[in-house]
């Protein structure tokens, strides 16, 4: 056996671990610990580079956990977008709103501008 694919099991259980503490940050909305753990799964990736044929396949079946995590990360991602759309509209309808008036004709009607500085000791 050589030492490539006898760190094979090691790896496996390493990127296993990784996946599952990957997937409960997702889950828990620990965006901050996913960025945290990308440097530890681009090390472990590379590590896959340099596995044996034999290693390499007993690492496969964690395709799937790591296609869970992407659909996971990418359903955070759009309620990420969807949340700042969100925002991004209040903002604009704190400044001004348009509707139309009894003839149909555009009327835009000032929003309520509070601009107020917060100090902090």
């Amino acid at each position: 056996m050589t030492s490539a694919s006898a760190d094979g099991p090691d790896l496996r259980a390493r990127l296993e671990d990784l996946l599952e503490r990957e997937r409960a940050a997702l889950l828990a909305g620990d965006l901050h610990k996913v960025g945290a753990l990308a440097e530890e799964k681009a090390r472990l990736a590379a590590e896959l580079e340099h596995l044996g044929p034999d290693a390499r396949a007993a690492v496969r079946h964690l395709g799937a956990c790591a296609r869970r995590n992407q659909a996971l990360l990418d359903g955070a991602l759009q309620g990420i977008r969807l949340a700042a759309g969100r925002l991004s509209a209040h903002r604009r309808l704190r400044g001004a709103m348009e509707t139309y008036d009894p003839a149909g004709r555009k009327t835009t009607i000032a929003g309520i501008l509070t601009r107020k500085v917060e100090r902090r000791a």
